[in-house]
């Protein structure tokens, strides 16, 4: 447990929230697959806790979305469904677009120079093929164009929205094929908001998660093709 708390960064908080965290980065980065067991004794011997903190863990987990409790099987990681998926997509779908608009009335040169400066961010972590640091890049991008609208609703609204989303986010991300693309969709938003085009930065965020959704959809299709095989 010691060499466990040590290692993690959230040493200060509760250890029923240590475990959380831990298990919930797992499972939004793919390291806990979707369907996969979880385990109480196999998670309390791996993190070298007891079994409370791990139950407790996962029942905040269920309430995230992240685990569903089977009937005589327990607790498993949540699969990644097109209509979960739909459900998330099209709430942050129409909430993005809503933040582009309101950034290009509000944002401030300050936070237009960060937003240019974390376009480039981004596409240096393209350029490393580190699938976390691109991930890390996307989300700071996206979280000063949140910031610039001054709504602290819809922030609050985004920020509630955005745990769900990052594992959606995660997948897409680890497509290679998609990068460029994502790349040059940052650029017309950035370009959009320094413009001041509302029109143009509402529907560049709204493409940018089509995108996201059609490749995804992809995705979950084929894995369920190579199931059936």
């Amino acid at each position: 447990m010691r060499d466990f708390l040590q290692s993690n960064s959230d040493a200060l908080l509760p250890l029923r929230d240590v475990v959380f965290n831990t298990l919930r980065q797992e499972i939004l980065t793919g390291e806990l697959k979707p369907g996969e067991r979880l385990m109480e004794i196999h998670l309390a011997n791996k993190l070298g806790v007891s079994r409370t903190p791990i139950r407790e863990a996962i029942h905040m987990l269920e309430l995230e979305g992240l685990v569903t409790m089977i009937p005589r099987r327990g607790a498993e990681v949540a699969q990644i469904t097109e209509k979960s998926m739909n459900d998330v997509l099209e709430v942050r779908r129409a909430l993005d677009a809503l933040c582009a608009e309101l950034a290009c009335k509000r944002i401030t040169e300050e936070e237009l120079v960060r937003l240019g400066q974390a376009c480039d961010s981004f596409e240096k972590a393209v350029a490393t093929g580190d699938v976390n640091e691109i991930a890390k890049a996307d989300v700071a991008l996206h979280d000063i164009i949140v910031q610039a609208t001054g709504n602290r609703r819809l922030i609050s609204l985004v920020n509630n929205l955005s745990e769900q989303m990052y594992r959606y986010r995660y997948e897409y991300i680890k497509d290679t094929n998609q990068h460029e693309t994502l790349i040059a969709e940052h650029r017309i938003i950035y370009a959009s908001i320094c413009n001041k085009d509302v029109v143009t930065a509402a529907e560049a965020a709204r493409t940018h998660i089509d995108n996201q959704k059609n490749a995804i959809i992809r995705r979950i299709r084929l894995d369920v093709t190579n199931t059936k095989k």
